[in-house]
């Protein structure tokens, strides 16, 4: 059949805030204008965020009962164990109770002042906490990555000539490990092929410089292997996963992606030194390393979700819903990044609100405008999240000002979607009206999470 249908049925619901314009306005100014800081009894369709935002499985929750709440050593930390090893291979596994975390103390048990990190594209949290400890995070994404409008198929990779340029500028003994992140958020959800992340490995392995890999979207960036990638179409994407991170030498992840789950993550490695300052630090932060901030009944989810994100089925009719949304997008002439990502529709809002200049923050005033026009709750990837300090006590602006549509797993339905066209519709045709935004109030740190903002005079 042509009609990719959702691989499940609903057998229970969750009634969601039908509210007004006006309830709306009331709602943004008393967040400050900030849509992280709205509660979520004022959203109608919330696309914030992917992360651990999603609906469990009839198996989930039926693995929730099965919880062994032992402090240490328990059935249903075995459970998870094998369950990832089985997944990735590493020999050393450690339990976080989300994937910052895992970051945190990779970050703070490699990294010393100056150090730097290269990678794809690091997301928020991942570049926080590397720049907390005072090393550099740098990106380098492919070129084809800098057109958001090209149709290359695997915009996520990272470019092997910058990477190389950079060891040799940095020193192979400056960079503590190298990362990849599968897909590639920051880059529009795109994915990265096996023979980059495998032509990648070889470069590093050269210089003796581990690779990490950040794998909160592994089963995603799989699925794209075999739909695109010679070679990979007769592969079930558990093996392909496999040779995945066979390249290797260590992952983090935050399993309420991938994970299927509402809460948990994991830090992995094959190095014995490595793996013992992570405990160490594990059991300092976060708990005992059979449980890593976790209850059992997590585990039990997260033990599940990782296998159901390997099914062919829902990743079909997951990617397919991406590609209905960006479609009819397209097609209203609305400026997406193409082709669209694995889990989000990625707009470009530079070119959305081409009135705004970076500095006015373009994403914050569509994300803005979406929620005024249909309670839809979006958010920024542009000079708020990723904008840097200048030397002369400016600001530099980010590569791309782009709005993310991050599409919570097994949630919405197709009149959701049909509704966030409709919205979108209405917000492209009044695009000239969208306001500039001025930061008020902001932390050293993540700053878009908390950030103050009120319209700008211009």
């Amino acid at each position: 059949m042509r009609t990719i249908i959702e691989p499940f049925r609903i057998k229970m619901t969750e009634a969601l805030p039908i509210t007004t314009r006006g309830a709306r306005e009331d709602c943004l100014a008393a967040a400050f204008n900030n849509v992280f800081l709205l509660d979520a009894d004022c959203v109608t369709i919330d696309l914030l965020t992917d992360s651990g935002t999603g609906a469990m499985s009839d198996r989930q929750w039926s693995a929730l009962m099965l919880g062994d709440e032992s402090y240490a050593g328990s059935r249903s930390w075995r459970r998870f164990e094998q369950t990832v090893r089985e997944i990735t291979g590493f020999r050393h596994i450690f339990p976080t109770h989300q994937g910052r975390a895992a970051e945190r103390i990779l970050a703070a048990t490699r990294l010393k002042k100056g150090n730097v990190v290269p990678n794809n594209g690091h997301f928020d949290t991942t570049r926080a906490n590397i720049e907390y400890v005072g090393a550099v995070a740098t990106d380098a994404p492919t070129t084809e990555a800098r057109d958001l409008y090209s149709e290359k198929q695997f915009k996520g990779n990272m470019d092997l000539d910058a990477l190389a340029r950079l060891i040799e500028i940095e020193g192979a003994a400056n960079i503590p490990f190298c990362m990849i992140t599968v897909t590639n958020n920051t880059g529009g959800g795109q994915p990265v092929s096996m023979e980059n992340i495998r032509r990648v490995k070889e470069l590093l392995e050269r210089r003796n410089i581990p690779l990490i890999i950040d794998a909160c979207r592994f089963a995603e960036n799989a699925f794209f292997i075999k739909q695109r990638e010679q070679g990979f179409a007769d592969r079930s994407l558990l093996d392909i996963a496999r040779e995945m991170f066979s390249f290797a030498d260590g992952a983090t992840m935050s399993a309420k992606k991938d994970g299927l789950a509402n809460i948990g993550g994991f830090l992995a490695c094959n190095n014995d030194d490595w793996a013992n300052d992570f405990r160490n630090l594990l059991i300092l932060t976060e708990g005992f390393p059979t449980y890593g901030g976790l209850a059992g009944r997590d585990l039990e989810a997260i033990s599940v979700g990782l296998m159901e994100a390997l099914e062919y089925d829902y990743q079909r009719y997951r990617h397919a819903t991406v590609d209905y949304v960006a479609s009819a997008l397209i097609a209203r002439g609305v400026p997406i990044v193409r082709p669209a990502g694995g889990h989000a529709i990625f707009i470009d809002a530079a070119a959305f609100c081409p009135h705004l200049a970076p500095s006015d923050y373009p994403g914050i005033g569509l994300v803005n405008a979406l929620y005024l026009e249909g309670g839809i709750r979006a958010v920024e990837l542009g000079s708020v999240m990723f904008g840097k300090p200048a030397p002369d006590g400016g600001e530099i602006a980010a590569p791309h000002e782009l709005v993310r549509l991050a599409f919570p797993r097994r949630v919405y339905t197709q009149s959701h979607f049909d509704y966030l066209i409709e919205t979108l519709d209405a917000v492209w045709r009044r695009r000239a009206s969208i306001k500039p935004y001025r930061i008020t109030q902001q932390a050293p740190f993540l700053r878009h999470f908390t950030a103050h903002y009120e319209p700008a005079e211009r």
